[in-house]
């Protein structure tokens, strides 16, 4: 990706911290703990949305996720591929190739091929071992999990590779997308008031 757009952390949840984020801002993605209360209520919401048949747009680029570790990728997906639009990429882009080859595909066939794409894979674990903390083995039992907040068409999504379906949280625009998107981050965190180990990044235009 050129860059034009970058990922920053988003420091605090309050009005002022968040005029600080550059704009505009086309992805959020949530790192949260992934605790018992959590999967009680991800069971829930699933029950709850297959009787209610969500209206998802034909637009959303949704991938399932099955390779173990692997949830920065798949939110760096999501927050990317519903973006090309904004997004420049450089001409050798692994993950413009990627989404390309993919853009066709249903979220299981995507899955099965990021299995196998290796360039995705070596950009990922290069990625994750330039952080600070250590990236975890691929098989090593992780319980914080990365999720993406998007605006397709106006609704604002929930891409999550371990649920189904992408969720529709509402309406939303370029100019409020996000406090629309830390207002769902927010009810995460209301959930598990004990936790701490909630980290929000933007994926926003670089305003130099």
């Amino acid at each position: 990706m050129k860059p034009t757009w970058q990922f920053g952390d988003v420091y605090g949840l309050d009005p002022e911290l968040l005029s600080m984020v550059p704009r505009p801002v086309c992805a959020v993605l949530l790192l949260f703990p992934v605790t018992e209360k959590y999967e009680a209520f991800k069971q829930e919401e699933e029950e709850k949305l297959k009787d209610q048949r969500q209206k998802v747009s034909p637009d959303v680029y949704f991938i399932k996720q099955t390779i173990g570790n692997a949830c920065g990728t798949i939110g760096l997906i999501h927050a990317v591929a519903n973006n090309q639009a904004h997004l420049e990429f450089e001409s050798d882009s692994a993950l413009k190739k990627f989404l390309e080859q993919t853009s066709k595909m249903t979220p299981e066939e995507r899955a099965t091929f990021l299995e196998k794409d290796e360039s995705i894979r070596v950009t990922h674990e290069s990625s994750a071992q330039e952080g600070q903390t250590e990236a975890p083995s691929l098989d090593e039992k992780v319980n914080l999990h990365f999720i993406a907040f998007v605006n397709v068409g106006g609704q604002l999504y929930e891409l999550d590779g371990r649920k189904p379906f992408p969720i529709v949280h509402g309406a939303t625009s370029e100019d409020t997308f996000l406090e629309d998107a830390v207002g769902i981050c927010k009810i995460f965190m209301a959930r598990d008031p004990q936790e701490v180990r909630f980290t929000i990044i933007a994926l926003s235009k670089d305003s130099y």
